[in-house]
């Protein structure tokens, strides 16, 4: 096999890329969102969260669009709306994804055996630009950075990180790893000396301070466009693992997941998706109430969830009640009794004749 001297140091089979939704495949919450910039979230694309910095003037559209190198149906195209060409010391925008400790420990890290990991990614933009994607990790405040260079032609970037004989990730559910891509950074990040490919504690300032760093906020005309996003174990870079389109949504709804269709909006007026979670009018001493039942998850959580429900009106909070041989009514109350890895348990409270009710839920369980 061009390029790769043993096969008998790693895994050969199985799962080897360590990244969720690389292919910009699964878009539960929108494919498209208009004027991100002024604060931290899961916008479009799970997985992918974008981090925001201090305040900047800057503003982008964040989409899941056609577009992609042959074998790759999407990217995610980041599109500035808003220039910032003033930037504050504090100011940074990042794209990023959050890996748990548990889902780490074949890196060895914090052992003389650890491994070095390498990142390939398909990337182009409008124009020349100069990027840093940085491994962080948070258990052990230490990051290690390397530079990319994009073109207005798909480039696929290959970067082999060193190995960190010093701080193990810890083995449970919580954040251990931040892959970070630098878009935008202020002095605070920019003003120091960049050190490639090399583990050290944080400073601040080193973390972006690569000559010729790009602004993704420079201009109204900047683009970033990127896809099959990988990490894996060793110094070589494998053809990108494909995974089926189910495969990608179970695995990203471990940390969310929707009532709703999947292509179908939060908050849309429709009864497909929505749960009968509810069935009687008892309650405890002095309050009436409906009762509800427990609504299992399609997948498990990677811990309790935070759940929004929706009426069938699409009304955030609030349920629907309703009654046999009556009409259904919306923007009813309803209260969470407890969540779980596993599902939600609502109730709707006061005194009411209805005889159940129904909800939409979003369920977020991100790092």
């Amino acid at each position: 096999v061009a390029g790769v001297s043993a096969i008998n140091s790693g895994q050969i089979g199985g799962r080897r890329n360590i990244l969720y939704n690389g292919e910009m495949k699964v878009a539960q919450r929108s494919t498209s969102e208009t004027g991100l910039g002024a604060a931290s979230g899961y916008f479009t694309l799970d997985r992918w969260q974008m981090l925001v910095g201090a305040t900047s003037a800057g503003r982008f559209t964040m989409a899941q669009v056609a577009d992609g190198p042959a074998g790759f149906a999407n990217c995610m195209k980041f599109t500035t709306t808003t220039a910032d060409t003033s930037i504050a010391a504090g100011e940074y925008l990042l794209l990023t994804q959050l890996i748990e400790g548990q889902d780490l420990q074949q890196l060895k890290k914090g052992t003389a055996s650890a491994e070095q990991v390498t990142v390939s990614f398909w990337v182009k933009g409008n124009a020349a630009a100069v990027y840093v994607y940085e491994l962080q990790d948070v258990d052990n405040n230490r990051v290690i950075q390397q530079s990319f260079a994009v073109t207005t032609s798909w480039n696929r970037i290959e970067l082999t990180f060193a190995a960190d004989t010093t701080g193990a990730f810890g083995d449970d559910n919580g954040s251990s790893l931040y892959i970070n891509i630098w878009l935008h950074a202020g002095s605070t990040y920019a003003g120091g000396t960049f050190a490639s490919n090399t583990w050290t504690s944080i400073t601040q300032a080193n973390r972006a301070a690569v000559d010729g760093f790009t602004s993704i906020f420079d201009a109204t005309s900047r683009t970033l466009f990127i896809t099959g996003v990988q990490m894996e174990i060793g110094a070589t870079a494998t053809e990108f693992e494909h995974r089926t389109f189910g495969e990608e949504l179970a695995l990203c709804q471990r940390y969310y997941e929707k009532s709703y269709e999947y292509a179908v909006a939060l908050g849309t007026v429709t009864y497909y998706g929505m749960h009968v979670a509810g069935g009687s009018a008892a309650g405890p001493t002095g309050t009436s109430f409906i009762s509800g039942n427990f609504v299992e998850y399609t997948q498990r959580k990677r811990a309790a969830a935070t759940v929004v429900f929706y009426d069938q009106a699409g009304n955030a909070g609030k349920s629907q009640r309703w009654q046999l041989g009556s009409h259904n009514t919306n923007n009813q109350n309803v209260t969470n009794a407890g969540s779980s890895e596993r599902g939600v348990f609502p109730y709707s409270s006061g005194t009411s004749s209805s005889s159940g009710i129904q909800i939409h839920f979003t369920a977020d369980a991100e790092l």
